[in-house]
């Protein structure tokens, strides 16, 4: 069974965000999934798009049939958090974190093996 990859590394989102969506295109072929994430309102929408695309390349470059191709898993892992910090009452401050996500798509063939 013939598979394609792709990762997007250190994405300023947080993990949590694009889990939301994943589920939604996880398991359909890869021209729906596409399609319905266009038309999400959400930024993790837009990142799993490009990382779909990316994956959709990198099958073609392995002469793989692109319309046979099926979105059969997508990771969402979290990276290395930003440490900010705010001002508070009193002259205190607080830590905020700005968390990045690493995406991980993979596309494999419908045809074998399903």
């Amino acid at each position: 069974m013939e598979e394609a990859r792709a990762t997007a590394k250190y994405v300023r989102i947080s993990p949590q965000k694009v889990r939301r969506l994943v589920g939604c295109v996880k398991g359909k072929p890869v021209e729906k999934g596409l399609n319905m994430l266009r038309f999400m309102p959400n930024k993790g929408a837009g990142l799993v798009e490009k990382a779909i695309r990316s994956a959709v390349a990198n099958a073609m470059e392995k002469d793989i049939d692109v319309d046979s191709l099926v979105i059969s898993n997508i990771l969402v892992d979290q990276g290395p958090s930003l440490k900010r910090f705010r001002p508070r009452a009193r002259g205190r401050a607080t830590r905020i974190l700005k968390r990045t996500s690493h995406i991980t798509v993979v596309l494999a063939e419908q045809g074998a093996g399903d």
